[in-house]
């Protein structure tokens, strides 16, 4: 079993996760209209890149924007699951080597604490996620199941790997749990909503294009849509 998920099942997911979101970044891009979108952004690049740049960047900030501003729960919520979603797959310790045995290189590491801080942090943001979900009203009124099945399924390696790492129970039952659920979340990224994970750079940088251009951005508003 164990064989079989870090092998077969790893690269068949990571070939699955990388082609299918080369795709969805294309036909975003094909899907513009040349009438509303893609004239513009041809007529004038250097303004439309200076609008992308500074969208991209400023949504990557915490509290960048007057919406993460406004909604500072929200924000820190955001930021404390997806700072976890991205540092913790490439820089953990036990990733980093899993990486170098599969391609011949790792990126920096992260110590165990950091890492354990990254992941409760992870847990608990989510959980509030959640729980926002299903009390709020206006943001319950548009939750579907797949939402909230999309988020426990983001959630999962984060729970799994903890477990494995304080060895609760059967430490090779959460650990081949920990990887399956990760490759779950490879399968998954192309084909649902989180291909925010790549397209949030395509959506960002298109909305500030439009804004760059179009909508204020040439007369010089500092506005990071």
């Amino acid at each position: 079993m164990h064989d079989f998920l870090t092998g077969p099942l790893f690269w068949i997911a990571l070939t699955v996760c990388a082609g299918g979101s080369l795709i969805r970044f294309v036909l975003y891009f094909k899907g513009l209209s040349w009438q509303l979108d893609r004239v513009a952004y041809t007529t004038y690049p250097k303004a439309g890149l200076k609008g992308a740049i500074r969208s991209i960047y400023k949504w990557l900030i915490p509290f960048g924007t007057r919406g993460w501003q406004t909604q500072p729960l929200i924000t820190l919520g955001f930021f404390g699951f997806h700072l976890g979603a991205v540092l913790i797959p490439l820089f953990l310790t036990g990733h980093a080597l899993f990486m170098e045995s599969k391609v011949g290189f790792h990126f920096f590491t992260l110590n165990a604490a950091l890492g354990d801080f990254l992941s409760w942090t992870a847990v608990v943001a989510g959980t509030f996620l959640l729980i926002r979900r299903l009390v709020l009203p206006e943001v319950r009124i548009l939750t579907t199941w797949n939402d909230i099945l999309i988020l426990l399924i983001s959630m999962a390696p984060f729970v799994t790997g903890l477990l494995a790492r304080y060895q609760v129970g059967d430490y090779g039952f959460w650990l081949n749990m920990h990887i399956l659920c990760g490759e779950i979340v490879l399968f998954a990224i192309p084909f649902t909503k989180l291909s925010h994970v790549f397209l949030f750079f395509a959506s960002r940088a298109q909305l500030g294009m439009d804004f760059g251009i179009k909508r204020g951005g040439m007369k010089g508003t500092k506005m990071a849509w």
